[in-house]
């Protein structure tokens, strides 16, 4: 049984509280407009079979995160959710018309790559501060291995987010089958391949830091950490983020991810 009690997740959640940009977020019309009217359309297009698809939300903040192999893993992502999910994009998608137009009209928020990491956590801070849903692919970008295995080892971003945000849910996700549909250079799309998007359990951070079988962190072990030195958190948080991820990429390998 977890250790940690509501007063000792709080406190950790004002150590690992990554922040956000202070800027008003708010979901384009046209994103509204072709997430309600255009994927209902859309999910019958392709083949796909879902399974889990009652364990997510229809609304609040959530954490969907997943393999990524083909460029269609976000459209697969969002169709599971029935509802906005919105990704984190660098900057040079965004500079020329019509792509800006599309990867805004698509949820995609953009980062700016001078700032770094710092931008992105925050205005992934923002949506889940705005209670909506965000799309996380841990790998950091989409596989650029050409045989199996494709999945790559992830990177800590989603756990400093999760810490960050220790009550909202942590999806994982398998997607099997879509760089089949949508290969890496192809300029077609091969609707009639089939897909597999298994949704996972979720996991908060909160409950995974006081798992035995995840953090295994206690009370004590919490008021420890909140009275040594920033280099001394420090060491200590990467150790946790680390192992959040790789149990989170574990899971996700374990569904069937390719």
């Amino acid at each position: 049984m977890p250790e940690l009690s509501p007063e000792d997740i709080i406190n950790f959640s004002n150590i690992s509280d990554i922040g956000g940009t202070d800027e008003d977020f708010s979901v384009p019309l046209m994103y509204r407009f072709l997430v309600r009217y255009l994927s209902p359309i859309v999910r019958f297009t392709f083949n796909i079979r879902y399974t889990g698809l009652e364990r997510i939300p229809s609304k609040g903040p959530m954490i969907l995160t997943s393999n990524h192999v083909s460029n269609l893993d976000p459209i697969f992502k969002i169709l599971a959710a029935r509802r906005q999910v919105f990704y984190l994009a660098k900057e040079g998608h965004f500079q020329k018309q019509p792509n800006r137009f599309i990867m805004k009209s698509n949820g995609m928020i953009e980062t700016l790559r001078s700032e770094g990491a710092k931008d992105a956590l925050s205005k992934a801070h923002d949506v889940l501060m705005s209670e909506h849903a965000l799309g996380i692919f841990p790998e950091g970008t989409r596989s650029r291995n050409t045989s199996p295995p494709f999945l790559q080892r992830g990177k800590t971003g989603v756990a400093r987010i999760a810490a960050s945000f220790p009550d909202v849910p942590v999806f994982p996700i398998s997607i099997i089958g879509s760089r089949e549909v949508m290969p890496p250079g192809a300029n077609f799309i091969r609707f009639w391949k089939k897909v597999e998007v298994n949704i996972g359990e979720p996991v908060t951070f909160g409950e995974w830091l006081g798992s035995e079988d995840g953090g295994n962190f206690t009370s004590s072990q919490l008021g420890n950490l909140i009275e040594i030195d920033e280099h001394g958190k420090s060491s200590i948080m990467k150790v946790l983020y680390r192992d959040f991820t790789d149990q989170l990429m574990s899971t996700i390998e374990s569904m069937g991810a390719p």
